[in-house]
């Protein structure tokens, strides 16, 4: 049983990343260069609209994130800048500026649940986590930098708006204290720990067992008590802070996975250089097992006697070889760059978005998967 496919939009410029309003009828996304595309659901089944463009960086948008509640969208880039940009009533967006103070290019962004600051991880071997300064009118950041010695290439925020997760080409994954005492009360304790004042590393783990890899993606479970990450050797990984940190590691036969998000409490969609979005599941043991891919494989379209004798036709014809023996029996024909929830949460989501190398986004509903996975005995 595999996923349904609800559309399929894009052209053939690749998507880097995309990000969904709160109410999934608008899409923010880049095609690998300086600008953001807006687009709305148009009234036709699978079209969309164009509303906008967001072109203020100077070089390849590297994160987007859309605040659901305040409707702000933060990017950042490679320029080594962020902007957050608020919708004017006249339906513009404005951009506000972001004192980052970083010397090299910013990687990936992240709102916190509570959207009143942000985190950027950088190439300068450091986060930076931004907050309003009123009197000034603009976003300001503390830098989170211990022990952190190569880029940060993801992050992701817990549930209780304090704690954030960071994955980074050093092959390590780390939960750091992301609370500003300046705009929120003071938290309470977790599972991760006690100490909560910021920049303090509540937890650090390793992927480099059995080999390793960069770390491409992190994700918080709903309650936060657990952390999955999939690294550049083709693992996934869970810790569960309930369990003493306790972490299993599983190394798939699938190319590396880039993108990772829980789509329920024992389920996480992961997705990369294979194409193709696979489904895992958490055990009652924390043991993580792969269930099935998100789609199966097409059928071929003739038997290879047949593409023999018509590579060599083309051949002779053209002087060119037939490009047929090349496309992939997936919907996506290059690498997964990003999944996002598109509607529900990660207690329970209806339907996620993948985008890819390709320039295609492509919606898939997840009720088959859910029907799927209560009929598992895991």
């Amino acid at each position: 049983m595999t996923s349904k496919i609800i559309s399929t939009f894009g052209g053939v410029e690749p998507i880097s990343t995309h990000a969904w309003s709160a109410d999934g009828k608008n899409l923010a996304i880049s095609h690998n260069n300086q600008q953001v595309k807006l687009y709305k659901e148009s009234s036709k089944p699978g079209k969309w609209e164009a509303t906008a463009t967001l072109d203020q960086h100077d070089l390849r948008v590297t994160g987007i994130d859309w605040a659901p509640k305040t409707n702000r969208i933060v990017t950042c880039s490679a320029d080594r800048n962020a902007y957050v940009w608020n919708l004017q009533p006249d339906g513009t967006w404005k951009h506000m500026l972001v004192l980052l103070r970083i010397n090299r290019a910013a990687t990936c962004v992240k709102w916190s649940p509570e959207e009143n600051k942000f985190a950027v991880g950088s190439g300068a071997r450091l986060i930076s986590v931004c907050y309003f300064e009123q009197e000034y009118d603009w976003w300001v950041a503390k830098h989170i930098k211990k022990p952190i010695r190569s880029t940060i290439t993801t992050i992701d925020w817990h549930p209780n708006n304090v704690l954030l997760a960071a994955g980074s080409s050093g092959f390590k994954v780390r939960v750091y204290s992301g609370y500003i005492k300046d705009i929120e009360p003071k938290p309470s304790p977790t599972p991760w720990g006690n100490k909560m004042s910021f920049a303090n590393m509540l937890a650090e783990f390793s992927n480099s067992v059995h080999g390793g890899g960069w770390v491409h993606s992190v994700s918080f479970s709903a309650d936060g008590n657990k952390l999955a990450w999939v690294g550049h050797d083709s693992s996934i990984s869970v810790a569960d802070a309930t369990r003493d940190m306790a972490t299993h590691k599983l190394k798939t036969q699938f190319l590396p996975l880039l993108s990772c998000i829980w789509i329920s409490p024992n389920t996480i969609i992961a997705g990369g250089h294979g194409c193709v979005p696979l489904l895992f599941n958490l055990d009652g043991a924390g043991q993580i097992s792969f269930v099935n891919k998100l789609e199966e494989d097409k059928e071929t379209e003739s038997t290879s006697t047949f593409s023999a004798k018509k590579l060599f036709q083309t051949r002779d014809k053209m002087g060119v070889s037939d490009t047929a023996d090349t496309k992939l029996n997936t919907t996506h024909q290059n690498q997964i760059s990003s999944i996002q929830i598109q509607i529900g949460d990660k207690t329970g989501a209806n339907m996620v978005s993948t985008v890819a190398g390709d320039g295609k986004l492509v919606s898939w509903d997840l009720r088959n998967v859910e029907k799927m996975m209560k009929g598992l005995k895991l």
